[in-house]
């Protein structure tokens, strides 16, 4: 159950990114506020471009399908297994250096920083606890 709702958390991560790709503006209502959303600032920023979203969504999907690889493992479930555990360093890492005040510092005063806290980090804490679980 837990690869379950993993991988479809992974895999709305991943059309969210897909739908941001391709123009989407949400949670902002323009370019410049979904950048403030989304990035953090908007001075010289832009929304991300086709390849990085195309990019993103798919080590995503990936990272969704390695996790499913969970519920049938077979004998050769050695690199997927690896490639989990980056997966969860990914996903640690990320949620960690939510609380880390000089690495977001640019981000302060924006929408962005508020959802960092409440929201990115702590999912991606989440997501990195339940692969740890899943690898134990």
């Amino acid at each position: 159950m837990l690869a379950v709702l993993l991988a479809a958390t992974l895999l709305a991560l991943a059309g969210i990114h897909l739908y941001w790709a391709f123009g989407g503006r949400w949670p902002g209502h323009d370019e410049a506020s979904m950048v403030e959303h989304v990035v953090g600032r908007t001075r010289g920023m832009r929304a991300p471009s086709l390849l990085s979203g195309l990019v993103v969504a798919l080590a995503l999907a990936t990272g969704g399908a390695l996790v499913l690889a969970t519920l049938a493992p077979t004998a050769w479930d050695g690199w997927p297994k690896a490639a989990r555990w980056v997966l969860f360093a990914v996903f640690a890492g990320r949620g960690l250096v939510t609380y880390a005040p000089p690495v977001f510092r640019y981000a302060e005063g924006t929408p962005f920083a508020t959802l960092n806290r409440r929201a990115y980090g702590p999912l991606c804490l989440a997501i990195a606890l339940g692969i740890l679980v899943l690898q134990l």
